[in-house]
């Protein structure tokens, strides 16, 4: 299986997130931004989501809905900025735990020779917020999130 790249440098704000993907960029660009297939594979497994919201369009609002296996509810809100299927999502992603920590992404997806690149770079507001959301788990998370996602891609192109 792929591996996940995750980029910190020491005292910047940024962190990217790159994982190819043995499918064509229309498919994964659409099981990123279809809201029956987010469930599927976003976030940790030992969590159940729930798409809230998903209005996929410039000036859009999005929100996730997380719950472990005590019944503990975790949720995720962001506005979608650019939406240029199948190439481009700009959004922002803010944690409902920490309000007022926004965090913007931009997710590109670039094909080659049938596979898809996927990177996503997301900008904090401070240096202190970014290694606080590492220190939280991001890397485990993105890591099992890519990995479910690749898992949903092989699945749908089996069908």
């Amino acid at each position: 299986m792929a591996e996940t790249s995750i980029t910190a440098e020491p005292g910047k704000q940024v962190v990217i997130i790159t994982r190819t993907f043995d499918a064509p960029r229309e498919l994964v660009f659409k099981t990123s931004s279809d809201p029956k297939l987010i469930p599927e594979w976003w976030g940790p497994r030992r969590f159940t989501t729930t798409v809230d919201k998903m209005e996929v369009k410039p000036g859009g609002i999005w929100r996730f809905v997380q719950k472990d296996g005590e019944g503990n509810e975790f949720a995720f809100h962001g506005v979608y900025h650019d939406i240029k299927p199948p190439e481009r999502v700009i959004q922002t992603f803010e944690f409902e735990g920490m309000r007022g920590h926004v965090v913007m992404e931009t997710v590109s997806f670039k094909e080659r020779d049938s596979k898809t690149k996927m990177i996503e770079k997301s900008v904090f507001e401070t240096v202190e917020d970014r290694d606080g959301m590492l220190k939280s788990g991001m890397a485990e998370g993105a890591n099992e999130t890519t990995d479910r996602l690749a898992e949903l891609l092989q699945k749908i192109q089996k069908k």
